[in-house]
């Protein structure tokens, strides 16, 4: 099973989280006293403290899921089970899963990967949808710990879901985030059932220039589409206020003077200078657009 990446921040009682880790993807098979372990590619791999590890494990036969670390300490971070003596558990709901994996008698290298524990905070005052309820950052929020802890992310599943051999949107991965303002200077129409603008256009100074640093079309919610959209109407201009752009769209883009300043979350810069996965986290109006440079 394979978590989808997402841009929302959200929490709700259907969901649980957990620490995603960076690390490689290891299926642990163990029939008896042998113990195969596999890539997430199902190549074979040879790691004889964590086949001696399982091997001891109190099961005739057990399928294990999980991340293995490299870095100090080395450890294999199990965080679901779906098998164990004779009996598949992929059609168990997560919690039973969960319970299952809680009565293994782990030792080190193994290592179990636990539930988050955290709280839900306010919500803010501009957000976008997604199944769930939204949170502001703060410390109580799972990506804030992630942030803080150094991670490199979190995964959100949904409690109750059964284990898919596939990638699904029953399980989530946040990445932690990097965060600046930048500055609007276009918009994009809408497409579909979208209302008001299908992305907005921002750059940041760099000293004389206005740097083009991409699109961002999500972390919107109806109401704040329709607000940009008139407030950047009465900015239109007829050419791109970039004077340092690649990769402008050709069609359907509206310019504006750039005065509208946002704080956009990201992943991180591209190699070629443009946001990677980039996600509308508020408007800002206290702040001068001509300060606005690359952090």
């Amino acid at each position: 099973m394979a978590a989808t990446l997402t841009q929302e921040r959200f929490m709700g009682d259907e969901w649980s989280f957990e620490r995603k880790f960076d690390g490689i993807r290891l299926l642990a098979y163990k029939k008896g006293k042998q113990v195969e372990l596999f890539s997430r590619n199902h190549l074979p791999q040879n790691i004889p403290a964590i086949s001696i590890a399982i091997a001891k494990l109190p099961h005739r036969e057990l399928i294990l899921d999980g991340e293995i670390t490299w870095h100090a300490p080395f450890s294999y971070h199990i965080f679901d089970i779906m098998w164990i003596d004779g009996h598949e558990t992929m059609t168990m709901p997560l919690e039973e899963r969960r319970a299952l994996l809680k009565q293994l008698p782990l030792a080190l290298p193994l290592r179990r990967v636990v539930e988050l524990n955290v709280s839900v905070s306010e919500p803010p005052a501009v957000a976008g949808g997604h199944r769930g309820t939204r949170s502001t950052p703060g410390t109580d929020t799972p990506w804030e710990v992630a942030r803080l802890q150094g991670w490199e992310g979190v995964i959100a599943k949904r409690r109750g879901s059964t284990y898919e051999q596939r990638r699904s949107r029953n399980w989530l991965k946040m990445k932690c985030e990097l965060a600046q303002e930048f500055v609007v200077g276009g918009f994009t129409d809408p497409q579909g059932k979208r209302v008001g603008l299908g992305a907005l256009l921002v750059g940041y100074y760099d000293s004389a220039d206005f740097v083009f640093a991409g699109k961002i079309g999500t972390g919107f919610n109806h109401e704040l589409l329709l607000d940009l959209r008139h407030k950047l109407d009465a900015l239109e201009i007829p050419k791109a206020p970039f004077n340092k752009a690649v990769g402008l769209p050709r069609s359907r883009a509206h310019w504006v003077q750039p005065k509208v300043v946002v704080q956009v979350g990201f992943i991180q810069w591209t190699g070629h200078g443009k946001l990677r996965h980039p996600r509308l986290l508020r408007v800002r109006t206290d702040k001068d657009p001509r300060e606005v440079v690359r952090e």
